[in-house]
């Protein structure tokens, strides 16, 4: 019948639509920005409560992967999940995906990324990444496995998550710099 109120469902999925359009769109805009940056196209959901940077490809990358597809990718959202988080929950990136890009293009395409995606926690998986999310949110060198909280989120850089997967004792290393995330409580 005409005139009723729609159903709360769907009402939810057009918000739900809606939103997902708003931050594809804006996700696109910052690959437009930095061209050829999506030669290793991100990854995940773009309602994502964790992101995840890389800080140049690796491996599953260059062979044609998307961001973190890779074992290092299987291995972060084993470690998100064990420390409370959904594993399917997260959007994944590559800070210098491809040689020869600006850095301040990159910069502020990962930035456009970070805030498009508006997740609650920004996890650095090495050096790289880390110095160029400090860059970004201007938080300084943060050291690794410490929680930095600044807009809204909280950003923890890791040694080397890809490399720890070849190191026993880097492994254990990276493991305990990731507990530093915490998962946050429901909203009421």
């Amino acid at each position: 019948m005409t005139g009723q109120p729609q159903a709360p469902e769907n009402e939810a999925s057009k918000l739900e639509q809606t939103y997902s359009a708003k931050a594809h769109a804006e996700l696109a805009a910052a690959d437009r920005l930095a061209p050829g940056s999506d030669g290793v196209p991100w990854s995940g959901d773009v309602f994502a409560e964790v992101v995840l940077v890389k800080g140049e490809p690796g491996p599953a990358e260059v062979s044609g992967g998307s961001a973190l597809s890779g074992p290092d990718g299987a291995a972060a959202r084993k470690a998100l999940e064990a420390l409370g988080f959904d594993p399917a929950s997260v959007f994944a990136t590559v800070a210098r995906p491809e040689a020869g890009i600006d850095a301040s293009l990159l910069r502020e395409r990962l930035r456009m990324q970070i805030e498009a995606v508006d997740p609650t926690v920004v996890v650095a998986l090495d050096a790289m990444a880390a110095t160029e999310v400090a860059a970004v949110f201007d938080l300084g060198q943060p050291a690794y496995g410490t929680a930095v909280h600044a807009n809204g989120r909280a950003f923890v850089a890791l040694e080397g998550l890809e490399s720890s997967l070849a190191d026993a004792r880097l492994k254990r290393r990276v493991w305990r710099q990731m507990q530093a995330i915490q998962v946050r409580p429901p909203a009421l």
